[in-house]
């Protein structure tokens, strides 16, 4: 299984999953379906699953468009976004698997961004596509969920193995960073990330996919329970430690 990064729109990432040996593939978080038509046209693949995280409009904006060329492609998303996602035929719970190119994904509830919020985990290859939950350097903002269910989806996440790559779907790391060193600044492994990440950017290049390992040891919201962040919001509880990490983001 091959993963093409599509970019699109100003930030976004498009996630292109493909099988040379079946000239088949799906689609993860189809923003606009136009980058993901070229692509398939380029592979002569024919889509056969559309894998959506949430409902939130950059994320689904291509299904319906994808659709037409390619009526009979599978749209999964969460049980919870029940008619909030165009075109879905499938609706998924926790635990479930789906699967693309002989290869097992997990489906793993992660709440928080939105109340649907679900990511697709394949272990075989280790990796991970969450959407709008985990981002490099970051993570979403509380649209519908509650810092408990954030935190709780977060966790869920830093608990994959450390080489696990975090294909996201957002190029927000350097931003993410310039705030994360405002509160864990004596983290030398944030600091050399940064001047990495600084390098990246500049010369045109994604920052994404980061791997679970990195993001715990530079992302203050897999880092709650580090003193660093504890001294920098002034509390201890963990989901206080998290809400005012977010509030501070959100106003940063």
């Amino acid at each position: 299984m091959r993963i093409l990064q599509l970019p699109a729109l100003r930030d976004n990432y498009i996630y292109l999953l493909y099988d040379p040996e079946t000239a088949t593939a799906a689609v993860v978080d189809p923003t606009v379906a136009e980058p993901v038509l070229e692509k398939l046209a380029e592979l002569q693949a024919e889509l056969v699953a559309i894998f959506n995280t949430h409902h939130h409009h950059d994320h689904v904006g291509g299904n319906l468009q994808l659709l037409a060329r390619y009526p009979r492609a599978v749209v999964y998303g969460s049980q919870v976004d029940r008619g909030r996602i165009p075109g879905q035929t499938v609706e998924l719970q926790a635990g479930e698997t789906v699967e693309f190119a002989g290869r097992q994904a997990k489906v793993l509830f992660v709440p928080g961004h939105t109340r649907g919020h679900v990511a697709y985990y394949f272990p075989e290859s280790g990796d991970l596509f969450c959407g709008d939950t985990l981002f490099a350097g970051g993570c979403g903002r509380l649209f519908e969920g509650t810092p408990e269910q954030m935190l709780g989806s977060l966790d869920q996440l830093r608990q994959l193995p450390e080489p696990t790559r975090v294909w996201c779907a957002h190029e927000y790391t350097l931003n993410n960073l310039k705030f994360a060193l405002t509160v864990d600044g004596d983290n030398p492994d944030l600091q050399a990330r940064y001047q990495q990440v600084v390098a990246l950017r500049q010369a045109g290049s994604p920052t994404v996919p980061s791997t679970i390992g990195e993001e715990r040891r530079t992302n203050p919201f897999l880092r709650w329970d580090q003193p660093a962040l504890q001294a920098a919001t002034g509390v201890q509880d963990p989901v206080r430690v998290f809400a005012r990490l977010r509030g501070m983001k959100d106003q940063f």
